[in-house]
């Protein structure tokens, strides 16, 4: 039982779920710029993410170079049109979604696996995964620190990755996980834009959540898209 030195109050517990609750992966953006302090704290965020063996395996390229840019942005939309033919008959359903605002935020960072990353062991032995998990608690880190400055942030996945890792110049063994576009949005959205654009909905906690065991009577998993 805590003796309530380290005991957060009621309103900073509420700020909590009311940031994890209200974060949205954003398409849309102003084109005002960041604030460089506020950058720095979404950094900062994201280096204090948890690491399985404290491998700190995330590394970060901000993107500031408008010719770079746009040639990620060339990237992107042809792996935009190769996935929409890949979704057979919701392609024309996943054309008309807005999936990246590569062009419209002030900021474009590119998240990234470190290389050499087979020198670490611990924790990730059989499951050498581990690694990427680890960046993606440093991007829902920043995420949500974005979110509480008010700031959107939209994770971008649509792209070849061995591409991205030449346009930039990254070593062997490095890996690009994802594009974030980061900038003022007009508003959040009310509800994840994939809900609001009928793609699809979340699921009911009875679905994801098993006691001791996987049930047999367990519902299918929903079809992907």
């Amino acid at each position: 039982m805590s003796d309530g030195a380290d005991d957060f109050s009621a309103d900073e517990r509420a700020a909590v779920y009311r940031v994890i609750a209200e974060r949205r992966d954003m398409r849309h953006f102003t084109p005002e710029p960041v604030d460089r302090a506020v950058l720095e704290r979404l950094l900062w965020a994201a280096h204090r993410a948890p690491s399985v063996g404290y491998m700190q395996p995330w590394r970060f390229i901000r993107i500031t170079d408008a010719a770079l840019r746009n040639k990620m942005h060339a990237l992107v939309d042809e792996e935009r049109i190769a996935t929409a033919h890949a979704l057979g008959e919701r392609e024309d359903e996943f054309m008309r979604l807005k999936v990246e605002g590569v062009l419209d935020c002030a900021e474009v960072w590119v998240a990234a696996l470190m290389d050499g990353r087979e020198r670490h062991v611990f924790g990730r032995r059989t499951l050498p995964e581990m690694d990427l998990a680890s960046v993606a608690c440093a991007i829902q880190n920043m995420w949500l620190a974005a979110r509480a400055e008010g700031i959107g942030l939209g994770w971008v996945s649509i792209f070849d990755p061995a591409k991205l890792a030449e346009l930039l110049a990254m070593p062997d063994g490095a890996r690009p996980v994802a594009i974030l576009c980061i900038g003022h949005v007009a508003a959040f959205y009310p509800r994840p834009m994939l809900e609001l654009d009928g793609w699809g909905e979340r699921l009911p906690m009875n679905r994801i959540l098993f006691e001791n065991r996987w049930p047999a009577d367990a519902e299918p998993t929903p079809t992907a898209y």
